[in-house]
């Protein structure tokens, strides 16, 4: 297996000239895209239509270089948009391909994908949900031919959250829901994905888990999910990445955990987990991608200082998390095409996020 990471600028949520470009200079090759993650410049709630919109024009266009329909591109291609691109986040999409190669002598950037069953509304955001994540990052872990769960560093899942019409659908069948707010439901379902990746990796066990702590007991966390919840899915996709004995290529990744939205040592250590090499040089020209959780400090008091993150009543905290670790980030990696998504239950430890690195080695 050789993994390639290429970034795809986007004018506006339904731009694809620039993948279009890449494929007709012979750059990308259709028929190795296995997966998209990207960051669109909606508001990242529960109306947020530019994720779907975004998938519907790149599956379009891929229907025309495959040969195959929209639908069909759907079933072969993993899509993960982020709604929210504020301050310097620039939107775009990173495309991940997968293509046959002998393995390199050290270990290299592998990727694993597997989806789950759709989840009916009563599902999300409760212990159903954690398990079929868990058995899904299981099926992932083989498919990207990772033996050891240390090796993984960064495992992405975007499922469904409760849109009104799931709400509506949920009273008419008398079923109850973890909550009637859509927008309310994002923590839930994120938090249910993340802790499915938790047990999956060993990180927590199952046997301290009940619908009751999901969303509330946010020391049960994982250190490597990287959750998000829209409304155009009904399933969750699991796009799972780490370094294999058995993969080829020149791309490595690593992790690390930033204590605040304002850690710059942390993306640092992260980039230094990815070589592989405490001592690392940060050469901007060799990190080729960065996804990332943002999240508010603790009671809004960051090292000390207090900030309106919390308290705002115009601007939701994630948005201010975005657009503060998204400028940090940028300032280490000189490119604002960076994937950083709001929202961190059972991700990292209160206050804390996870960030994942790709570099070239």
């Amino acid at each position: 297996m050789q993994v390639g990471v290429y970034k795809v600028k986007m004018g506006n949520p339904g731009d694809v000239s620039d993948l279009e470009r890449q494929i007709e200079a012979g750059d990308i090759n259709p028929a190795d895209i296995v997966a998209l993650i990207g960051k669109t410049e909606g508001n990242g709630g529960a109306n947020d239509f530019t994720r779907g919109f975004a998938t519907q024009s790149f599956s379009l266009l891929l229907s025309k270089y495959l040969a195959i329909s929209p639908e069909a591109v759907l079933r072969r291609v993993a899509f993960v948009w982020s709604g929210g691109t504020e301050g310097v986040l620039s939107p775009h999409a990173t495309v991940f391909t997968r293509s046959d190669s002998p393995p390199s002598t050290t270990k290299r950037l592998a990727i694993g994908i597997a989806v789950t069953r759709d989840l009916a509304p009563e599902e999300v955001g409760t212990m159903l949900e954690v398990r079929e994540v868990a058995a899904a990052v299981r099926r992932a872990l083989i498919d990207a031919g990772i033996d050891d769960a240390h090796d993984v560093h960064y495992v992405q899942v975007k499922g469904p959250l409760l849109t009104p019409a799931a709400v509506q659908d949920a009273e008419r069948r008398g079923v109850a829901l973890v909550t009637q707010d859509p927008n309310g439901s994002k923590p839930y379902a994120r938090g249910a994905t993340a802790l499915g990746v938790a047990v999956a990796l060993g990180e927590v066990d199952e046997a301290d888990l009940d619908d009751s702590v999901i969303a509330r007991r946010m020391d049960l966390c994982s250190l490597v999910a990287n959750t998000s919840a829209g409304g155009e899915v009904r399933n969750c996709e699991i796009l799972l990445f780490g370094n294999s004995a058995k993969a080829g290529g020149n791309l490595r990744i690593g992790h690390g955990t930033l204590r605040d939205v304002i850690d710059t040592a942390g993306i640092c250590d992260a980039v230094r987990n990815a070589f592989d090499d405490e001592d690392a040089v940060i050469d901007p020209q060799r990190i080729r991608a960065v996804f990332a959780k943002a999240e508010a400090p603790v009671g809004g008091m960051l090292r000390g200082c207090r900030t309106t993150m919390l308290s705002d009543a115009d601007i939701n905290y994630e948005r201010h998390a975005r657009a503060a670790l998204g400028a940090v980030i940028a300032s280490v990696t000189g490119n604002s095409q960076i994937f950083v998504s709001g929202g961190t239950e059972h991700q990292c430890k209160p206050g804390e996020a996870p960030v994942a690195v790709v570099v070239s080695v």
